[in-house]
C-alpha cells in the first residue's frame, strides 16, 4: 500500500491538475465539452456538471482566502476553504486514504485541534469520565497526601502526587480514545507489528540497531492530538493507517505508539520508553523466542507493573521461526514466567493480561490481536483501569508508612502508669502521709494531756539542728524528681508509638518531648500550689468535747493534789480517800481520753491524707495530660484518620 498525504484534493492539487485557471476559461470549456457531442453519455455529463460546481466553489474560496485569513485570527470560525497553518498531524507524510467527501470533515477536525475550539459543538469529543468508586479513591488519595505532608517527606509522597496529577490530566482529555504503546526489546519485531496493524509501512524496520529512535504515533480516528501532545510526540511523527471503506472500524478510537527499544544502548531511548509507559492507557509487550525470558524485561518492567495486568498485552512474535510444537512450548513457558512475576493472566474469562502468539511478518495471529484490540478499545475502560492500577501501585508503595499490622494506641494501663510516675515525681504519696501525720499530731496536741505536751515541747527544743536535711539534699531530691519525670515521658511515648510506622512513631516521640520541656517546673509549681496548706488541719466536731474532757481530767488532778497538799500542811482535816480518788481519776482518765482520741482520729487523719494525695495526684495527672498525653492523643487521632483514608484508597479496611 502507498502512503497518501493528509491534504484535501481541492487544497493540495495544482491548477493544472485540477483543471482550474484564474480567468475561468477552463470552466467554460468544460461546460461546452459536457454539453457537446451526441456520443457523450448522460452519466458523464452529470459528473462533469458536479465537478464544475465544485470548481466554482473552489474559485470562490480562492477569492476570499486572503481576507479570510485576516478574519480567522480574530474570529471563532475558520474561513471557508483555508487550511490551518499548523497541521497537528505533521508534515503531510500521513498514510491514510482520502476521498472527496471527507475533505471538509478533516479540515474541521484540524481546525478544532489547532484552535482548541470544536468546529461543530455537537461533534465535540467527550472528556474521560471516572466511575464513582475510582473518583472516591482519587479523592481519598488526595486527602491522604494533604494530611501526610507534615509527617512524610516529599520523596515518599512523590509517586502518589504524580498519580493524582496524571489522573487529572488524563480526565481532561478524550475519553473516546485509547492510547496503547507497543514496547519491546531490540529485534523483537515490534515495529513490524506496528506497521502490520496500520496496514502500511510507518515505522522504519531493518537490521540496524536501534532502528526506532523516537516514538511514532498512529491514530485510527480524529481528535487524538491533545493526547499525543501530552505524550510529547511532535506532529511530524503522527500518522494515520490506511482505512479502506468499512474496514478497521473495530479499531476506531485506537491510538497506537511505537516506542524505541527498552534495552537500547542509547540512554535517551530508554528514558523516552519509561516516560511514555507512565502515561499511556495500555501496553503491548512484544517478545521474541530468544529474549522472552530476558531478566531486564521481567525485573524492570513486567514485575513492577504486575498490578496493571488488565491493561497489558504480551505478544510472542516471530513464531514462524519455531518448528512444530515449539511455539506452544515457548508460549507456555512465557505464561509461567508471567505467573512468577505476579501478573494475572486473562484466561477462562478472568480479568488479566492477554497473552498471544503471532507472526507480524507472515500475518499469522495478527487477526486475533486485532480482534482483541478492537474489543479492548470499544469498551473504553482502559484509561480508568490504568489510573486504578496506578492508584493501587502508589498505595502499595505507601503501605509501610501507614500500616504495620500491629495494634496501636495508648492503653488505659499506660495512662495510669504515667500518672503514677508523675505522682511519684511530685511526691504525692509522701505529701499524703505528711498530711496524715500532721492531722494526728494536731489531734494529739489538742486531746493529749498537758504534761505529755509539755514533755514533747521540751524534747523538740532539745533536738539538735543537725537533724534537719541540708540544702544539698533538697537539690538532689529535685534532680531525682526531674529524672523521674523524664523517664515517665519516655516510657509513655514509647508505649504510644509502639506498633506505629516509623514516621508516625517519630512524630509521637517529638510531640512527647515538646510537652516534657517545661513539665518538671510546672509540676514543682503545682506541688507548691496544691500541697497541704500551712497551719492546723481542720478539726472534727467531737474535738471540743474531747478537749473539755481532757481539761476536766487535768482539773481533777489539780484539785486532788491541792486537797492532799492542804491535808499535809494541816490546813484541811485529813481524809485521803476523796483527794486520792480525784487524782487517780485525773491521772488515769487523761491518758485514756488521749488514747481514745488517737484511735478516733486515725480514720479522719487517713482520709485527710488520702485527700491531700489525691488532690496532688490529680493535679499532676492533669498537668501531664495537658502537656504530654493530649498531644500524643492528637497524633494518634491524626494517624487513625490517615489510616482510614488509606483504607479508602485501597478500597479495603486496614488495621
Amino acid at each position: 500500500m502507498t502512503a497518501v498525504t493528509d491534504q484535501d484534493p481541492a487544497e493540495g492539487a495544482s491548477p493544472q491538475r485540477a483543471g482550474v485557471d484564474d480567468a475561468g476559461g477552463t470552466e467554460a470549456a468544460a461546460v461546452e465539452r459536457a454539453g457537446s457531442g451526441p456520443e457523450g453519455p448522460p452519466e458523464e455529463a452529470a459528473g462533469m456538471r458536479k465537478g464544475i460546481k465544485s470548481l466554482r466553489d473552489l474559485k470562490g474560496a480562492k477569492e476570499v482566502s486572503r481576507e479570510g485569513r485576516v478574519r480567522a485570527r480574530d474570529a471563532d470560525e475558520p474561513p471557508p476553504g483555508v487550511q490551518e497553518a499548523e497541521d497537528p498531524w505533521g508534515d503531510g507524510l500521513i498514510a491514510r486514504r482520502v476521498d472527496e467527501t471527507a475533505g471538509s470533515e478533516h479540515r474541521a477536525e484540524r481546525y478544532a485541534v489547532a484552535t482548541g475550539r470544536p468546529a461543530n459543538p455537537a461533534a465535540a469529543l467527550m472528556p474521560l469520565a471516572y466511575d464513582g468508586p475510582l473518583r472516591a479513591r482519587l479523592d481519598a488519595l488526595r486527602e491522604l497526601v494533604g494530611l501526610s505532608r507534615t509527617r512524610l517527606d516529599g520523596g515518599t509522597l512523590a509517586e502518589a502526587g504524580r498519580v493524582l496529577d496524571e489522573a487529572a490530566a488524563r480526565r481532561r482529555l478524550s475519553g473516546q480514545h485509547t492510547v496503547v504503546a507497543i514496547a519491546g526489546a531490540t529485534g523483537s519485531g515490534k515495529s513490524q507489528l506496528f506497521n502490520t496493524l496500520a496496514g502500511v509501512t510507518i515505522s522504519e524496520t531493518g537490521v540496524r540497531r536501534p532502528t526506532t529512535a523516537a516514538p511514532i504515533a498512529c491514530s485510527w480516528s480524529d481528535g487524538a492530538a491533545s493526547l499525543l501532545d501530552r505524550l510529547g510526540i511532535p506532529g511530524r511523527l503522527r500518522r494515520r493507517p490506511v482505512q479502506p471503506p468499512d474496514s478497521d472500524s473495530e479499531l476506531r478510537g485506537l491510538v497506537l505508539i511505537d516506542l524505541p527499544d527498552h534495552d537500547s544502548a542509547a540512554v535517551q531511548h530508554r528514558e523516552q520508553v519509561d516516560r511514555i509507559l507512565a502515561l499511556v492507557d495500555a501496553v503491548i509487550w512484544v517478545v521474541d523466542p530468544e529474549k522472552y525470558a530476558d531478566a531486564v524485561l521481567h525485573e524492570r518492567y513486567l514485575r513492577p507493573m504486575a498490578g496493571h495486568a488488565e491493561v497489558t498485552f504480551v505478544v510472542l512474535n516471530q513464531v514462524d521461526r519455531l518448528p512444530g510444537e515449539a511455539a506452544e512450548q515457548v508460549l507456555d513457558d512465557l505464561r509461567r514466567l508471567l505467573d512468577e512475576d505476579g501478573i494475572a493472566l486473562g484466561e477462562y474469562g478472568e480479568p488479566g493480561a492477554t497473552v498471544l502468539a503471532l507472526s507480524a511478518l507472515s500475518g499469522d495471529g495478527v487477526g486475533e490481536l486485532r480482534e482483541c484490540l478492537g474489543q479492548f478499545v470499544a469498551e473504553r475502560q482502559a484509561p480508568a483501569r490504568r489510573i486504578a492500577a496506578d492508584v493501587d501501585a502508589a498505595a502499595w508503595r505507601l503501605r509501610s508508612v501507614y500500616v504495620t499490622g500491629r495494634r496501636t494506641g495508648l492503653s488505659e494501663e499506660a495512662r495510669e502508669e504515667f500518672a503514677d510516675r508523675l505522682a511519684d515525681a511530685v511526691g504525692a504519696v509522701a505529701a499524703g502521709e505528711a498530711a496524715e501525720r500532721a492531722w494526728l499530731r494536731n489531734a494529739n496536741r489538742a486531746c493529749g494531756t498537758p504534761w505529755l505536751r509539755l514533755w514533747r515541747w521540751y524534747h523538740e527544743r532539745r533536738e539538735p539542728s543537725t537533724g534537719r536535711l541540708p540544702a544539698r539534699g533538697q537539690a538532689d531530691e529535685e534532680a531525682t524528681a526531674r529524672q523521674r519525670v523524664e523517664q515517665a515521658v519516655r516510657t509513655v511515648s514509647d508505649r504510644a508509638s509502639a506498633g506505629l510506622p516509623a514516621p508516625w512513631a517519630q512524630a509521637m516521640r517529638e510531640a512527647a518531648l515538646r510537652g516534657a520541656a517545661g513539665l518538671p517546673e510546672a509540676l514543682d509549681e503545682l506541688a507548691e500550689r496544691t500541697g497541704v496548706e500551712p497551719g492546723r488541719p481542720p478539726r472534727p466536731g467531737w474535738w471540743p468535747v474531747a478537749v473539755l474532757a481532757q481539761a476536766a481530767m487535768t482539773l481533777l488532778q489539780i484539785v486532788g493534789g491541792l486537797w492532799l497538799l492542804g491535808q499535809i500542811i494541816g490546813f484541811l482535816p485529813p481524809d485521803l480517800g476523796v483527794p486520792v480518788l480525784l487524782m487517780l481519776s485525773g491521772i488515769v482518765g487523761g491518758p485514756l481520753i488521749e488514747w481514745g482520741c488517737r484511735m478516733a482520729a486515725r480514720g479522719p487523719a487517713r482520709r485527710y491524707g488520702q485527700e491531700a494525695e489525691r488532690g496532688l495526684r490529680e493535679a499532676a495527672a492533669g498537668c501531664g495530660r495537658a502537656r504530654v498525653l493530649d498531644p500524643l492523643a492528637a497524633e494518634l487521632l491524626r494517624y487513625r484518620e490517615v489510616r482510614e483514608q488509606y483504607g479508602r484508597v485501597t478500597g479495603v479496611g486496614v488495621r
